[in-house]
């Protein structure tokens, strides 16, 4: 009952996150272009948090590590909260960008909720389980957080943001009075390294890990620059309008609730081993672009099908696997680092697949493939190499 009302919290603290994420979509170019600034002043708001979530996420993950998950994870609840608050408020440009660092320097939530998950957990099927959970939480967010914008933009441009504000801080009082602690092995003499840099430097260093970090990097590459021009292939290949590519947002939105909280436990968890879906999932997803780039559109909706299952379901289980070659006491950190990776992933994607794309819609896509079968190439290696490690441990021990 513990365990479960602690997931409760932890879900809750996500959603409201994702929430906020998703009314960001439909609402934040019409409230910041209400300054009288031009678009790319939109684009660079999405930039600073980004670069203030790259700084933060390892940060709190070895301080949630060091002192514990809870005052780190209600101080990053409070500080989003405030966010919100100093960005709904904003009567300067200047000001909606101190709300966007406030909400950067607190994006250590997610990792956060991770290790508090992983630390719960009861066995590495429950592991993975339960960061499939944050994941189906991930797809209701995307699905109610448009709606909640666009319905509360339409009475004013700022109470969407007023709104988040005080369902974070709500969500904070609880965490307050019903989280309990869950990291029972503090490393209290661990060093805090502030430089972002300094950690993924360590990562590059980690012979267990490397390979896995290599492969979360280039898959963040290709998931970040398909997000970025998916609206803009489908415009110019299919003619589709935004509310039509809402629709298909929607959709993705459904299929990644159903993946994450219903076939990851009852089909992929149960029929087939957690390494192995770290390698084999790569190829749908390879199929799924694949199918994009034909421009058909009944190849393109199957297509579109394949990369959100594929995606949603390499969220869970590299995560679940990085954390479980990290151990108990750096499980705070390792996921911290797997967000800094993808925020610089979601800096480099965008950028990468925007220049390509200018040049032939067809190339951002292409260049998926390539990523994600390299990616793949290095987790099949990567996994062979640690069953060979395993069992010659197990030959010695015997």
């Amino acid at each position: 009952m513990k365990f479960e009302k602690v997931k409760i919290i932890i879900v809750l603290t996500v959603l409201v996150d994702v929430i906020g994420l998703g009314i960001i979509i439909p609402v934040l170019p019409f409230y910041v272009e209400s300054f009288g600034v031009s678009s790319f002043v939109v684009t660079l708001l999405f930039s600073v948090f980004a670069f203030f979530s790259f700084i933060s996420s390892p940060f709190l993950g070895a301080l949630s590590d060091r002192i514990g998950r809870r005052p780190v994870l209600i101080a990053s609840i409070v500080s989003t909260a405030l966010g919100w608050f100093v960005f709904a408020s904003a009567n300067a440009v200047w000001v909606l960008f101190l709300g966007r660092v406030i909400d950067g320097i607190a994006a250590g939530n997610f990792p956060i909720a991770q290790s508090y998950l992983l630390d719960i957990a009861k066995n590495d099927k429950e592991r993975t389980t339960n960061l499939g959970l944050i994941g189906a939480v991930f797809g209701i967010g995307f699905m109610v957080g448009p709606v909640i914008g666009a319905t509360l933009g339409g009475i004013s441009p700022a109470l969407p943001f007023w709104f988040v504000g005080f369902l974070a801080m709500f969500n904070a009082i609880g965490a307050y009075f019903f989280l309990p602690e869950t990291n029972h092995n503090k490393d209290t003499v661990k060093k805090i390294i502030i430089n972002p840099f300094v950690p993924l430097f360590g990562a590059m260093k980690d012979d267990a890990l490397r390979s896995r970090y290599l492969a979360w990097f280039l898959f963040g590459i290709a998931f970040a620059g398909m997000q970025s021009i998916f609206a803009l292939f489908a415009m110019k290949v299919f003619g589709f309008s935004a509310t039509t590519t809402g629709y298909l947002f929607t959709a993705m939105g459904v299929i990644l609730v159903v993946n994450q909280g219903f076939a990851l436990k009852r089909i992929w968890l149960k029929y087939f081993k957690e390494v192995d879906l770290e390698i084999w999932f790569f190829v749908v997803m390879i199929l799924g672009f694949i199918f994009l780039d034909l421009k058909i559109f009944t190849l393109f909706v199957f297509g579109l099908f394949l990369t959100t299952v594929g995606q949603s379901t390499l969220r869970v289980v590299m995560s679940s696997g990085i954390a479980s070659v990290a151990g108990a006491q750096k499980r705070g950190e390792v996921m911290g680092i797997m967000a800094s990776i993808m925020s610089v992933s979601m800096i480099i994607g965008p950028l990468v697949a925007g220049a390509l794309f200018v040049r032939n819609v067809q190339w951002p896509f292409l260049l998926n493939i390539l990523l994600l079968l390299t990616a793949f190439f290095i987790m099949k290696k990567c996994c062979i190499n640690e069953k060979i490690v395993t069992q010659e441990n197990v030959e010695v021990i015997a």
